[in-house]
């Protein structure tokens, strides 16, 4: 049998992680293309509005899923006067950029007695880059009970989204992520700040 010279089988491994990593881009972008396109807040020409920074697969990072069990309900602080009923459901733990971190998961008390998002679970946070490049008051991860099953969970800050607030005030109860979510780092991937004053 012909052996593979070492470079060949060098540049075929590399050529592969290439398309992977290229591949991987390529549906972020159009998953980020669909969200505002789809977006059902932000019309018109205020779509071209949106602003995202470049994918970056770094910020793909597998977690350590620890559920919680028991955890009463509690009255989370929106951006308006009415408060919402959340628990924590669960935590993840992870290494981003060589910082140990953990973000709480919570459950909505009104979304899991409906049909359409009883799975719905979401991992509100803010970063170092609230107020310069995102949103001040925070940025949203979703998430469902399906996803969570194991003791493992990849979080993908790519998909990290504002809230309505973010486009328009004095509207929307937006949860604001509590102090347990607020990350001691710089998350810079996922949406940015609107690009029109609010």
């Amino acid at each position: 049998m012909k052996k593979i010279p070492l470079l060949l089988v060098l540049f075929l491994i590399a050529g592969n992680v290439i398309a992977q990593k290229k591949s991987y881009t390529d549906s972020i972008e159009k998953y980020l293309e669909k969200y505002a396109k789809e977006h059902e807040v932000v019309k018109g020409k205020d779509k071209d509005l949106f602003r995202f920074f470049p994918v970056n697969e770094s910020y793909r990072v597998k977690a350590r899923f620890e559920k919680v069990y028991n955890f009463g309900w509690f009255d989370m602080e929106t951006s308006g006067k009415q408060k919402q009923t959340y628990r924590i459901y669960g935590i993840l733990h992870f290494t981003l950029h060589d910082t140990a971190l953990k973000l709480y998961v919570y459950q909505s008390q009104q979304l899991m007695n409906t049909k359409e998002y009883g799975k719905y679970l979401f991992a509100p946070f803010t970063d170092k880059t609230c107020g310069t490049e995102t949103y001040e008051n925070g940025r949203y991860l979703d998430l469902t009970t399906d996803e969570v099953t194991g003791d493992s969970y990849t979080i993908d800050f790519n998909k990290a989204y504002n809230p309505y607030c973010a486009y328009i005030s004095n509207v929307f109860n937006c949860p604001i992520p509590p102090k347990e979510n607020d990350l001691p780092v710089a998350v810079r991937s996922g949406e940015m700040k609107f690009a029109k004053a609010h």
